[in-house]
């Protein structure tokens, strides 16, 4: 089998030892190149490349950044996905049950690839972007644009320094007086959802790691199923210490609060989010910028995913 090794040397957990490690191992089994990638735009150009030239898997080795470049260089393609967590989170990576040490992951790619445990799985798309597990608009997407100015804090740090850069955007750099976001769709009869300050579309759960801990929002969400939508409307202190406690429970249930708090709706093939002014938005952990708009879709059976023999935890 062909395989394209992708590999970004600047994410937070690469070493060239473990990459050699990983190189020797696929090679073991299947006619495997390598290829590095360290600047914007550049994975989703070479995993295009590799597709159109008959690589049957293109296996990363990066983070969520790298991941989503990669899938939406295959997407709509015969070519399958792998993932190997060489990132700071590695939020897709864990959700579908790949092990976090990246030698053993790779064993599980082989595992998988030997008995042909590929599917089909939907993805979430706006603007022509792709992405795997969420777009985060608001409040969220500002967090992680501060987190992007220091990317040699990120790759040590990791999540205290997005702890440090929610707790800074909340006090400091963010309007919390001034909701600006209106939710239209979700579902056919749905009325406009307005006075959002922040919206995350989600395609897989959790919604992200804190160490070990996954955080859960939205325990519907699977790759199998319509991508679902939760807004925050109030951030008043009560109302986010109540969505706080709530998430940090195990279930990461949100049902159980005031619907003009948060609002909720899952299996939602199409939504669009409008703000009174441009609003930040974020794919997959990575900073896109402000927009006034952002229609987003869900679509089926988009890209052929590698997932780990046995159960994952965001798939069924």
């Amino acid at each position: 089998m062909r395989v394209l090794l992708l590999v970004n040397d600047s994410a937070s957990s690469t070493t060239a030892r473990t990459r050699v490690q990983i190189h020797t191992a696929l090679s073991q089994r299947h006619d495997t190149e390598v290829a590095f990638t360290n600047r914007r735009g550049h994975a989703a150009r070479l995993a295009r490349g590799a597709a159109m030239t008959g690589t049957e898997v293109v296996v990363v080795l990066g983070g969520d950044g790298t991941l989503n470049e990669a899938a939406n260089g295959i997407a709509g393609t015969d070519c399958s996905l792998a993932a190997l967590p060489g990132g700071s989170t590695n939020v897709f990576a864990r959700t579908i049950g790949t092990p976090d040490n990246p030698l053993d992951a790779t064993q599980s790619v082989l595992e998988a690839l030997d008995v042909g445990n590929v599917d089909h799985v939907g993805l979430g798309r706006t603007n022509g972007r792709y992405f795997l597990f969420h777009c985060g608009m608001g409040l969220d997407a500002a967090i992680v644009e501060q987190v992007e100015r220091h990317p040699t804090l990120k790759r040590y740090l990791g999540h205290p320094l997005f702890l440090l850069a929610g707790a800074h955007t909340w006090l400091r750099r963010y309007d919390r007086a001034n909701a600006t976001m209106t939710l239209l769709g979700g579902t056919p009869s749905a009325a406009p959802t307005d006075g959002c300050f922040f919206v995350v579309v989600l395609n897989t759960d959790p919604y992200t790691y804190l160490g070990s801990r996954p955080i859960r929002i939205a325990p519907a969400a699977t790759l199998a199923t319509g991508l679902s939508v939760i807004a925050l409307r109030s951030l008043r202190g009560p109302d986010a210490l109540e969505v706080l406690s709530a998430v940090f429970r195990s279930s990461g249930s949100l049902d159980s609060i005031d619907p003009s708090v948060v609002h909720r709706a899952d299996d939602v093939r199409t939504v669009t989010v409008s703000g009174s002014r441009p609003f930040e938005h974020q794919l997959d952990g990575d900073h896109l910028g402000a927009v006034d708009e952002l229609r987003i879709e869900w679509e089926p059976d988009a890209l052929r995913l590698v997932t780990p023999v046995g159960p994952p935890r965001g798939h069924h």
